[in-house]
């Protein structure tokens, strides 16, 4: 059987109080799984826990690679890990401070290393990050994001060499609705879903649970590592 039932093993999410990352945690939570949440905000955590059905929560910054290490040092080893965590906001290089790059750059890719670089995994077990399709397909209105997530992209293939036989692999989506997207006005945010729906095959947007489906099939599928899924939609061939 591919793709087996998670009964009893132990999946830790980061970033796991909303959007891909809560949509896991509750895909993983109904097949079974005991599920550990890790975010910034411990209210949002409870929130969180709660609406996945129970969850242990770990209130950390994933920027903070001390607070990493003492997460999994405090724990036993995980069977499967995923990394969802960021703050991020978009924009061109050139309209936007260096200040802000660099924060983006710490939150999303180097949060994505400080957990590779402490994670406690169980032989068999999966660490799976989340990059974005304009990592394939790069533009000038997020610059600074297309190369993070072509770097995680990347980092998920070396991983895989050097943590073999842990499975190391990465999920790539397209434009997903979720409350990430709630910093525009409502009017805006429906514009910019229906422009993108019209460029896409599809000809709609992803929602966070296609994305979480995809990364549970990785923790169950023993056969993938270093793979780099597209759940885009087909945007990166629109």
């Amino acid at each position: 059987m591919i793709a087996p039932a998670l009964a009893d093993q132990t999946v830790a999410v980061f970033g796991g109080s909303s959007g891909i990352g809560l949509a896991t945690a509750q895909a993983a939570h109904a097949l079974g799984a005991n599920v550990t949440i890790a975010s910034r905000s411990a209210i949002r955590l409870r929130e969180a826990a709660n609406a996945i059905g129970g969850a242990e929560t770990a209130a950390l910054d994933i920027r903070d690679a001390d607070a990493v290490r003492r997460f999994f040092e405090q724990r036993h080893p995980f069977d499967h890990i995923v990394v969802s965590a960021a703050e991020l906001a978009v924009g061109p290089l050139r309209k936007r401070s260096l200040a802000d790059e660099r924060a983006a750059m710490d939150s999303k890719f180097w949060g994505a290393v400080h957990v590779a670089h402490a994670a406690r995994i169980r032989p068999g077990g999966s660490l799976t990050l989340v990059s974005g399709m304009i990592g394939v397909r790069p533009t000038g209105g997020a610059t600074m994001l297309s190369a993070i997530n072509a770097a995680i992209d990347a980092l998920a293939k070396a991983l895989a060499t050097e943590m073999a036989p842990i499975r190391i692999n990465c999920v790539s989506p397209g434009r997903i609705e979720t409350a990430w997207w709630d910093f525009l006005p409502a009017a805006d945010r429906q514009a910019l879903f229906d422009r993108t729906a019209a460029a896409l095959p599809l000809k709609r947007i992803g929602r966070a649970e296609e994305v979480a489906a995809q990364i549970v099939h990785l923790m169950q599928n023993g056969f993938m590592t270093g793979s780099v899924v597209l759940v885009d939609g087909g945007g990166s061939v629109a």
